[in-house]
């Protein structure tokens, strides 16, 4: 073992050459970042300097080159995930993830940190399933706590039809493979007390069905993760970067013109890809063709932080809201979209008024908090609710849109699908049913009523 200048072994603290193979091999970068702590551990943890000033950066900040073998356009979890996922799995390492803001300031750091896969079609079903079970072990693979929160999540019944719906849906859930429960009343009081259960309520609650592997996961945390993740592996990730335009040579697409980089802002290429949600339909026309996209605002809210009082994610899709409790205490509150289309990072008054009156109905004492944060997103929905996982009409140039209100469940399984194809020239198995051509053939795969939220 070799100990640096504190006498601390860098072999056991994993900082050697490979951390950051390539933006940290020449000179005064690299002996810096061999000075510095790259992995979390209670062991580097307790023996890092009282400052803590000897931890290496979560990941470099890095200045484009004017050539890689992929470039991504949008750095928030689904262009992390399928940068971290070439490199991975399929040791592709020539990548740049550019994004015009900050890393994870977009959709990823804008919602309200649900993952489930209670989706009702096979298709749909196997493909966010995958994406629960990656989660459920990327803290550990990512060396990055994601502050994963399996508590669960119930869906309501409020009637007899709500009743033989959930039914419905809960075996086909079984019979794709994935947990389901079906509850009668006194059981969902068990699990969320505070729901109304007073006889004369408005929407009385009659039962429900609850997938105990859903809950909550640290948003901010699956960004910076994945960004950690790649950049260790030779990913070079550029913030404030945008895309202006793209290089064509003949129909192909063989690079982005942007604000920064070499001659005229140019990075070229051999493969592009755009995971930018809401701004996919923007992308498109940059490209010379149109999405069966539409961009609404997606708002949520949380309250003043409070003492647990919550332990589950509730979702009734009658109200068209849904409610959980962060790690600090403050009641999540997420609704339906704004059903206009719009590219503002806020809400419309009157979808937040709607929402907040069905928690006031749903939970009478929640009616006490106050609020303190609301925003928006925004997303990008087509018309069966599933998303775009492929090649476009200009070749050279990918996408991973379309996820709508799914997008942040769906950020590993989005980058590893995504990631097959780059690098193989194949459609993954999982994302095969979700191509562009389905508009064209009408074999649509319309989640619009399973998804959850009746939008």
């Amino acid at each position: 073992m070799r100990a640096d200048k504190q006498g601390l072994y860098i072999a056991a603290c994993h900082n050697d050459f490979a951390a950051y193979p390539r933006q940290a091999r020449d000179g005064t970068l690299l002996m810096n970042h061999m000075a510095k702590r790259t992995r979390y551990s209670a062991w580097n943890l307790l023996a890092a300097s009282p400052s803590h000033a000897d931890w290496a950066p979560v990941w470099l900040d890095a200045e484009p080159k004017s050539r890689y073998d992929v470039v991504i356009i949008g750095g928030g979890g689904h262009g992390l995930a399928t940068a971290y996922y070439l490199a991975k799995n399929h040791g592709m390492t020539n990548i740049a993830v550019l994004d015009k803001g900050w890393i994870g300031g977009g959709n990823t750091g804008r919602n309200t940190t649900i993952v489930r896969s209670n989706y009702l079609y096979p298709e749909s079903a196997r493909l966010y399933d995958f994406s629960v079970k990656l989660y459920e072990d990327l803290s550990r693979e990512l060396n990055f706590n994601i502050m994963f929160s399996q508590r669960g999540l119930i869906t309501l019944a409020h009637t007899r039809h709500d009743l033989d719906n959930i039914s419905r849906w809960a075996n086909a859930m079984r019979f794709n493979g994935i947990d389901a429960e079906i509850l009668d009343a006194e059981k969902v009081r068990e699990l969320a007390p505070r729901l109304n259960f007073d006889s004369g309520a408005r929407f009385p609650i009659l039962g429900g069905f609850t997938q105990r592997r859903a809950g909550s996961v640290r948003h901010d945390a699956v960004a910076w993760g994945y960004a950690r993740g790649a950049s260790r592996l030779g990913v070079d990730i550029i913030q404030n970067c945008a895309v202006t335009g793209f290089i064509r040579q003949g129909e192909r697409v063989v690079g982005v013109h942007t604000n920064r980089g070499g001659v005229a802002g140019e990075i070229r290429a051999d493969k592009v890809a755009a995971a930018v949600a809401g701004h996919s339909s923007q992308i498109a026309a940059m490209a010379g063709f149109r999405l069966p996209v539409t961009s609404y605002a997606l708002q949520a809210m949380v309250s003043e932080p409070v003492k647990p009082v919550l332990d589950t994610v509730v979702l009734s899709p009658a109200v068209g809201a849904y409610w959980s409790q962060s790690g600090k205490g403050e009641v999540v509150i997420g609704g339906g979209l704004d059903l206009f289309p719009s590219y503002a990072q806020r809400g419309s008054f009157a979808t937040s008024q709607m929402v907040l009156a069905a928690t006031a109905e749903m939970f009478p004492s929640f009616g006490r908090l106050r609020l303190m944060r609301q925003w928006a997103g925004i997303v990008d929905v087509v018309q069966d609710s599933g998303p775009i996982i492929g090649a476009t009409p200009a070749p050279g140039l990918y996408l991973n849109c379309g996820w709508g209100t799914g997008g942040f469940k769906a950020i590993p399984v989005g980058g590893w699908t995504l990631a097959h194809l780059l690098a193989t020239g194949r459609n993954h198995e999982l994302a095969e049913p979700f191509q562009l051509a389905r508009f064209h053939t009408g074999r649509l795969i319309d989640e619009a009523a399973a998804a959850g939220i009746a939008h």
